[in-house]
C-alpha cells in the first residue's frame, strides 16, 4: 500500500493544462563554463565545471552582462558562485572590485538581488546605495500589493498533482552537521513566529509544461528565506532536478512518492528513476555532478522587467525531455 502523503498544508487550485513559455532568448556564448580539457561540452547537463579561477570567475561575469542603465548593471550568473564567501574565497562579492573596474563602474558596486550559489540566474547590482534603497523598498511594494518581483523556473523530478497553486508553511533553520537546512513546520505557534524563530513563507508556482515523469515549473515566492524554494518544491512531492540537498526528503513506495520527516532525511545526492536516467544518458553514478535546475528567470524594476536566458544545460534538459523551450538547446 503507498504512504501516506504528508506534510504542510498546501493550497492548491487547478486551472486548465498547462501553457509552454514564450521561446527564451539565446544564451551567452560563454556559458555554461570556459574550455577545459576533460571538462563537459556545451551540450552537456553536467553543467559548470568549476571550481573556477578568480579570472575565469570574472570573464564568465564580464561577458553576462544583460542590462545596463545608470548606476545599475544586471549580469546572468553561473550555478555554483556563491553570492558571500569566507575571506579568501572566490565569491560574487569578492569579484565585485575588480567587476566594477572591467565594466568601468564605480568601486562602490554593491549585490541588490542575486541568485543563490548553486542556481542560476539574474544577479543585480548597484553602484548607488540610494538606487539600492529605493530598489528594496519597490520590492516590498510589490509583494505587498500581491505582485511577484521575481520569477523562477525549474525543472523538476515528477509534476506537481494542480496545474498551479500556491505553498504556504513555516519555515526554520536547523543546524545538520556543517549545514543549516530549512525546515518546515506546519503550525507554528504565534510565539516562534514573533521571536523570528519560525517565518511563515509563500510562494506561488504554475506548471509550464510536463512530460512523463517531469515538470518545468514556474516559482514566485512572495517571501524570503533560505532554500525557500527547494523546500517548497520538496513539499509539491517534486524536486528539483540537481537538488542534492532537500530532494533525500521525498521518498517513494511501489512508485508513488510520499514526504519523509525532515530530520530522518539527511542531504545525499539525488535519486532519480531509471526511466528519467535514459532519457538524460545519465548514469546514478555522475548524478552528482547534475548542476541544479533552478534559474532566477525575471526580476521586475520600475521601468523595465529584467530577463536571464537559461544556460545551455538547462535547456538541453529541456530537449532531452521533451519539456517546452528546449528547442533553443545547442
Amino acid at each position: 500500500m503507498a504512504a501516506p502523503r504528508a506534510g504542510p498544508r498546501l493550497l492548491l487550485r487547478a486551472r486548465g493544462r498547462p501553457r509552454a513559455p514564450s521561446a527564451p532568448r539565446s544564451a551567452p556564448a560563454w556559458y555554461p563554463q570556459p574550455p577545459r580539457p576533460g571538462g563537459p561540452g556545451r551540450g552537456s547537463i553536467l553543467g559548470p565545471a568549476g571550481p573556477w579561477s578568480r579570472q575565469e570567475a570574472l570573464g564568465l561575469l564580464e561577458a553576462a552582462v544583460v542590462y545596463r542603465a545608470g548606476p545599475l548593471v544586471a549580469v546572468s550568473k553561473p550555478p555554483g558562485l556563491a553570492v558571500t564567501g569566507s575571506p579568501g574565497q572566490l565569491s560574487l562579492v569578492s569579484l565585485l572590485p575588480d567587476l566594477s573596474q572591467r565594466l568601468s563602474l564605480p568601486p562602490e558596486l554593491h549585490v541588490v538581488k542575486a541568485a543563490g550559489k548553486d542556481s542560476s540566474g539574474l544577479v543585480l547590482l548597484s553602484s548607488c546605495p540610494g538606487t539600492t534603497q529605493q530598489l528594496h523598498a519597490f520590492f516590498t511594494q510589490l509583494r505587498r500589493a500581491g505582485r511577484p518581483p521575481a520569477t523562477y523556473r525549474a525543472v523538476t523530478a515528477r509534476v506537481p498533482a494542480a496545474v498551479e497553486g500556491e505553498i504556504r508553511t513555516g519555515l526554520k533553520l536547523e543546524q545538520v552537521g556543517d549545514l543549516q537546512l530549512a525546515v518546515p513546520v506546519a503550525a507554528p505557534s504565534r510565539r516562534s513566529v514573533e521571536r523570528k524563530e519560525v517565518k511563515q513563507t509563500l510562494t506561488r508556482y504554475k506548471v509550464l509544461g510536463a512530460a512523463p515523469g517531469c515538470g518545468l515549473v514556474q516559482l514566485q515566492p512572495m517571501t524570503a528565506f533560505p532554500s525557500q524554494l527547494l523546500v517548497h518544491l520538496t513539499l509539491l512531492l517534486c524536486p528539483a532536478l540537481g537538488d542534492h540537498v532537500y530532494s533525500a526528503r521525498v521518498g517513494t513506495v511501489l512508485g508513488e512518492p510520499f514526504l519523509l520527516p525532515a530530520g530522518s532525511a539527511l542531504p545525499r545526492t539525488q535519486v532519480l528513476g531509471e526511466q528519467l536516467l535514459r532519457r538524460l544518458r545519465l548514469t546514478q553514478l555522475l548524478l552528482h555532478r547534475l548542476p541544479l535546475h533552478l534559474h532566477l528567470h525575471q526580476l521586475l524594476l520600475p521601468t523595465a522587467i529584467l530577463t536571464a536566458p537559461p544556460p545551455p544545460f538547462f535547456l538541453q534538459t529541456l530537449r532531452l525531455l521533451g519539456l517546452p523551450g528546449g528547442q533553443s538547446a545547442p
